[in-house]
């Protein structure tokens, strides 16, 4: 365990640049004032590797290229999201890929160090026990073991920026959970879903639709299968009133579970586009929802 040991030190001395910041709005001036010359492309990666283990992290300030390269969205003129990609470890039947999201260029710098230093030490936190786990097996004899920790930009609109971050844990079988964070770009305010109603009636509001969305969609396709309270005892009642959720880019609410949280595996993560019209009445303003 030699190699896992020298991983895990190497992997806890990892810190973001201090300059981070000031590289990218750097690179972002410099690439606007070279909008006449044409385009040209610039990225600048922090990189450090151990036996088995390499850490990039990628900065992208063109548009073109983060296109090209795929994995970093771009989020308007200002706000962008860069990568902190790691390949964390890889060796017989054990794999770990993490990849961290880095917001730049919100107003409010308090609120998005706070994000940025959310999501990166989260996933140190699930690297950390993704190595206590393979330790564990290793002590039982050996098995398999991965993780896939990452991100997408569900919605990039001017104002609603929704980050969805995945972790995949797979043992036997796979487990998938998704957080989102909905962040107001213009107003710098993180929304959660309570922030969007007057009072907590749109829990069973919302709750109901799901439930009868459920009966249709079993009814329509034999395929499709969730938790119900005659064939496993229980099934979906209710919504937290913190249920995980992002808003899309035409204003639609969507809902999402976590797979296994009310459908058989195979389902995967679950969610549902809530009609607007059955939220009007009970929404602090249109603004978001529409």
């Amino acid at each position: 365990m030699k190699n896992i040991d020298k991983l895990k030190k190497h992997y806890e001395d990892i810190e973001i640049p201090a300059e981070l910041n000031s590289v990218v709005s750097d690179a972002i001036r410099q690439a606007k004032g070279q909008k006449r010359k044409g385009n040209r492309l610039r990225n600048s990666c922090v990189g450090a590797a151990a036996a088995a283990a390499i850490f990039i992290g990628s900065i992208n300030v063109s548009p073109s290229l983060a296109q090209a390269m795929g994995n970093v969205p771009v989020l308007g003129s200002i706000v962008e999201v860069l990568t902190i990609h790691q390949v964390a470890f890889e060796e017989k039947t054990y794999q770990a890929d993490v990849s961290t999201p880095h917001i730049t260029g919100l107003e409010d710098e308090e609120l998005q160090a706070s994000l940025n230093e959310k999501y990166l030490e989260e996933n140190k936190e699930l690297y950390k026990q993704f190595e206590l786990e393979m330790k564990e097996i290793e002590k039982a004899g050996g098995g398999h073991l991965g993780m896939d920790v990452g991100y997408e930009v569900k919605t990039d609109t001017d104002r609603i920026l929704s980050i969805g971050r995945y972790q995949v844990n797979t043992v036997a079988s796979s487990s998938t959970t998704m957080q989102y964070d909905t962040i107001d770009k213009v107003d710098n305010v993180l929304i959660t879903l309570p922030s969007l109603f007057k009072n907590e009636q749109y829990i069973p509001v919302i709750s109901a639709y799901i439930s009868d969305e459920i009966t249709r969609q079993m009814a329509e396709d034999e395929n499709i299968s969730y938790f119900t309270e005659e064939e496993f005892g229980e099934g979906f009642t209710s919504i937290d009133a913190n249920q995980s959720f992002y808003i899309t880019e035409k204003g639609k609410l969507v809902i999402s579970f976590d797979k296994y949280e009310i459908a058989p595996g195979y389902m995967g993560l679950v969610t549902f586009e809530i009609p607007s019209e059955i939220l009007n009445d009970l929404l602090v303003s249109d603004l978001y929802i529409k």
